[in-house]
């Protein structure tokens, strides 16, 4: 019994020395990598202030989590939101001049294009609607002109990847175990996990009108004209049996009092880059875990006669769409 336990004693003892070993390789191998600038996110917003950085002779790194950068403008949203056009400058305008230097280069343009479009394409020195990879690749072509090193696929460590010297940000850590070091870190990311994680103050859902004083707040019943069911729907599980229960999407009761605030995060949706051109398709793949009930909603609001599926969708180049909820 005594040879057995001391075998089981000597294998523990060389499992931790293994262990240890690891770790140790673990942080001998993993980078430390110091910049003037740490950009946190590779959406649009950190490539502007990447390359500026670079322009101002600072050293800068961009830090991406996934492998691709441009956010939204090279995810699908290809109709950009702009007012008055005239104020847009900077690096914004510099992208959107560069899209029609692309377009023109390429002569891609449709005859039938809406009126607007052709207004902004003509009397314009920028376009304002291109196709997500036209913007991928110029993004990518305006950081490697300015000398930006672009990391991709690494993710903030939130259980301990943020050193602070009092108020200060010193050093960033990965979940691959790689840090960076820098005088100034940005968190130019759509969920802002680098300033949570710094201990910045945040908000989640909508504050009330009570608490600034403020009217347009909180649940508005009064002033929802907009994206509401024309047709009404059965919203049980079983149509006309309440206590099959409601289908996914749709919550019990009421909205809540007119102008409250609340804890919930506003909807999302995809924006497809969509086309009518046979020769530029591809089937629509199912994705993994896909559950019709999710879309059941959907589905019978069509059945009701609901026929402007693709409504909300405004025209790209080359025959393709930026569709967006309807």
């Amino acid at each position: 019994m005594l040879d057995v336990e001391r075998g089981m004693l000597n294998v523990q003892s060389f499992s931790m020395r293994l262990l240890i070993f690891l770790l140790t390789l673990s942080v001998l191998n993993a980078s430390h990598i110091e910049r003037d600038v740490i950009i946190y996110g590779g959406t649009s917003t950190g490539v502007a202030a990447a390359i500026q950085t670079s322009r101002m002779g600072k050293s800068v790194i961009l830090i991406e989590p996934t492998k691709w950068i441009g956010g939204l403008s090279s995810g699908g949203l290809g109709m950009t939101d702009s007012g008055k056009r005239e104020v847009i400058g900077g690096i914004s305008r510099e992208f959107y001049q560069r899209m029609q230097q692309h377009y023109h280069k390429a002569d891609s343009w449709r005859q039938e294009e809406p009126s607007d479009y052709r207004y902004y394409t003509q009397k314009d020195d920028a376009i304002w609607r291109f196709e997500p990879h036209v913007a991928m690749k110029t993004l990518q072509e305006m950081l490697a002109e300015a000398n930006v090193e672009v990391v991709y696929g690494e993710r903030l460590d939130l259980s301990d990847g943020v050193t602070k010297e009092g108020l200060k940000i010193t050093e960033i850590r990965m979940e691959s175990g790689d840090a960076f070091r820098g005088k100034i870190f940005i968190d130019a990311t759509y969920e802002g996990d680098l300033m949570a994680k710094a201990g910045v103050t945040y908000t989640i859902g909508r504050e009330p009108n009570s608490q600034y004083g403020e009217t347009l707040n909180g649940v508005q019943i009064r002033n929802a004209r907009s994206h509401q069911f024309l047709h009404q729907v059965d919203p049980y599980l079983i149509p006309g049996d309440p206590k099959s229960g409601l289908l996914p999407g749709i919550q019990a009761g009421d909205p809540g009092v007119e102008g409250s605030g609340d804890h919930r995060v506003q909807a999302y949706c995809f924006r497809m880059c969509l086309t009518d051109d046979p020769d530029n398709r591809v089937p629509f793949p199912k994705p993994e875990g896909y559950d019709p009930l999710r879309y059941e909603l959907y589905l019978r609001y069509i059945q009701k006669g609901w026929r402007n599926v693709w409504g909300n969708h405004k025209d790209m180049p080359n025959r393709n769409t930026d569709t967006n909820n309807h």
